[in-house]
């Protein structure tokens, strides 16, 4: 590039003429005809001057006045005899210029009518001699740059708009801005000029991830260490996992890592309402990565146009996203080789995703990004704690251990809430109660302490609650119980909340426990008032999900056998009957409701014999509308069984969780 620069400096060739300037001189050239008058200017008077003081007759010298001339019957055009100019009254003329049409008129007004203008020269002339009579001409003049213009300017503008609709609709400005240029690529080009400020150290957890894609960059950094023991670099990397766990910010710290050229774009720039504009944006894209290779190429949320192909059946053969998809295939892995293009992509929907997209030469790693455990979170806090004024006190790892099952996007989200809770209370800083109060508005919503509730509503919303709080108490594998409140929350009346063991298994004894918890509350409104209401409603939801789940998921039912009916490829979307006989289907669900009858009895023995306790406990929660664990010891005394999660920070009733049952 620099030998370039230089051959250009000495002996390059200069840039071409171009003929737009031609076209601006002679623009210039006619705006100057139009606006100046190259003969002089005329002094402009009032047509009351020109009747008292010029059209004058002396007996002396006679007229100055050597012709009038009518213009287009609206100007009149006074021109004085040449030897009369010297006259003070003429001072304003200038003298040096001759007489006759090359010189120009002296003097200019305008008339209202000609036909008064006339009677006014007839009878101001009625006594002059023949020889001194002023002589009168009407000239039409048509203004030849004024009638082109009018013709040219509307023409003009409608060309000027349709440039300006067509360039909208090719996508606006860059590549794609150009007429007819629609199948161009949309992906946006981070290189040395524009390159992306974060790298891997500001990625918090996902260790494992950030192992697996520094490879990818080390080896565009330094391929000679790959190739020399006959490695080849890897194609692509999808990225797969929840929403908020910090896929597209890997990608993110990949292009400010590597410092190579990286195309950005969404799997849904490809969709268009044109046929065949997807595909031929596919081409665009690796047209363009080649000239800039080794690139990466960046496909955010690819199942817009990665699904799988012919499992829609409204649709035709004629499928606009597999076209897409057939194009996509073909550039990543088909005849010919990109060399030095690594694709990355990104979806929560791996599920549904082509096999021929997935399988090795095309993406040949899959990176699983999942929820960060309790130490991957302690790192996102302390990420977002950083822009925050925190009090002293404030332990990131004990705001860890309160959060489990939140994504980085949710702890980002927590930070956030817990500093404008901060301010709306008018604090210096950010406390460990404006988190939990943060954590609580993002789980159950916001707080409404107005909401219209009659006594009895109110009475039977703590009576649900404490019977929730007094089972899961009483069970080995409940959850460990924060708090219980009845203060109307987002969509629920009152909730009790848990601190969710972290385990990657469950056992029968586990799941049957949580079910016989969360039916405590309607248990308890049985057992209370003889009667049960629709409060229950998310409880019920919840637990007859689970309870099928363990019939007909993970096999945890005798009848039914060890046998699972999921299906992880996600192809039961497509299919519009059950993968099993009708006579199983009914022993399903017979077992399923079997086991949630056997839990609901199970509840309600365990507040049947715990019912005065269930009594003072709704009665205090009825008073103080939130309770906390240690009234629950107060009553109940301490949980018989032992609680590995529980902490010093919960003990002296800092109250909030994640698992809300509502």
């Amino acid at each position: 590039m620099e030998n370039k620069d230089k051959s250009n400096k000495k002996g390059g060739k200069k840039p071409g003429f171009s003929f737009y300037w031609i076209y601006a001189i002679l623009a210039i050239i006619f705006i100057a005809i139009q606006f100046f008058n190259w003969g002089g200017s005329a002094v402009e008077i009032s047509q009351r001057y020109f009747e008292t003081e010029l059209l004058v007759w002396d007996e002396e010298e006679g007229n100055d006045i050597e012709k009038v001339i009518i213009v287009n019957q609206e100007i009149v055009e006074v021109y004085i005899k040449e030897d009369r100019l010297e006259k003070e009254i003429h001072e304003e003329v200038d003298s040096g210029r001759g007489i006759g049409d090359v010189s120009g008129p002296h003097y200019t007004f305008q008339i209202a009518s000609v036909e008064n203008f006339e009677n006014i020269l007839r009878s101001s002339q009625s006594d002059w001699p023949a020889s001194d009579k002023i002589d009168v001409y009407a000239e039409t003049r048509k203004s030849w740059g004024t009638d082109i213009l009018s013709w040219l300017l509307p023409i003009g503008l409608l060309i000027a708009f349709w440039i300006f609709i067509m360039r909208r609709m090719a996508g606006g400005g860059g590549p794609g801005g150009q007429m007819f240029n629609i199948g161009k690529s949309k992906a946006t080009l981070f290189d040395k000029d524009t390159h992306v400020n974060i790298d891997f150290k500001d990625v918090a957890g996902l260790e494992e991830a950030k192992v697996e894609l520094m490879e990818i960059v080390d080896f565009l950094k330094n391929p000679k260490k790959y190739t020399d023991l006959g490695g080849k670099i890897p194609k692509g990397a999808l990225l797969v996992g929840p929403p908020g766990t910090g896929k597209t910010l890997l990608a993110k710290a990949v292009a400010g890592q590597a410092q190579v050229p990286f195309f950005s774009l969404s799997g849904s720039d490809f969709v268009e309402m044109f046929v065949g504009v997807g595909a031929s944006r596919v081409r665009d894209l690796f047209k363009q990565a080649k000239e800039k290779a080794p690139c990466i190429v960046f496909i955010d949320e690819i199942d817009a146009i990665g699904r799988a192909r012919g499992k829609n059946p409204v649709t035709g053969s004629n499928d606009e996203r597999e076209n897409t998809l057939n194009q996509l295939l073909a550039e990543m892995d088909g005849f010919g080789t990109n060399t030095g293009i690594i694709i990355l992509a990104a979806t929560n929907r791996a599920d549904i995703l082509d096999r021929a997209l997935m399988r090795a030469g095309r993406f040949d790693r899959q990176i699983q990004v999942e929820m960060p455990d309790l130490v991957e979170r302690e790192a996102i806090f302390k990420v977002h704690m950083k822009p925050l004024k925190l009090d002293k006190g404030l332990d990131p790892s004990f705001m860890a251990k309160q959060t489990p099952g939140f994504s980085g996007a949710d702890i980002a989200n927590v930070c956030n809430e817990a500093a404008l809770i901060a301010a709306r209370s008018n604090k210096k800083t950010v406390d460990k109660q404006d988190f939990l109060d943060a954590v609580d508005r993002i789980i159950g919503g916001l707080e409404k302490r107005n909401k219209i509730i009659s006594p009895m509503e109110k009475k039977v919303i703590a009576y649900h609650e404490s019977g929730h709080a007094a089972v899961s108490w009483m069970l080995e594998h409940a959850h460990p119980l924060v708090k219980v409140t009845i203060v109307p929350r987002g969509k629920a009346l009152g909730a009790a909340w848990y601190l969710p063991e972290e385990r990657q298994i469950s056992t029968y004894e586990q799941m049957l426990d949580e079910i016989t918890a969360t039916l405590g509350g309607r248990a308890a409104e049985e057992i209370i008032f003889g009667k049960i209401s629709t409060g229950a409603l998310n409880d019920l939801e919840k637990i007859t999900k689970q309870a099928y789940a363990m019939v007909v998921y993970f096999g945890l039912n005798r009848r039914i056998g060890n046998v699972s009916y999921y299906d992880s490829t996600g192809q039961s979307e497509y299919t519009f009957t059950k993968p099993y006989s009708e006579n199983t289907a009914q022993k399903i669900d017979e077992e399923v409701s079997e086991l949630v009858e056997q839990a609901y009895k199970r509840a309600k023995d365990i507040l049947a014999e715990q019912k005065e306790k269930l009594i003072m406990l709704g009665d205090l929660l009825l008073e103080k509308e939130v309770i906390f664990r240690e009234d629950l010891e107060k009553i109940f005394g301490k949980r018989p069984f032992p609680d590995p999660e529980h902490s010093k920070e919960q003990e002296v009733g800092v109250g909030t969780s994640v698992s809300a049952k509502k």
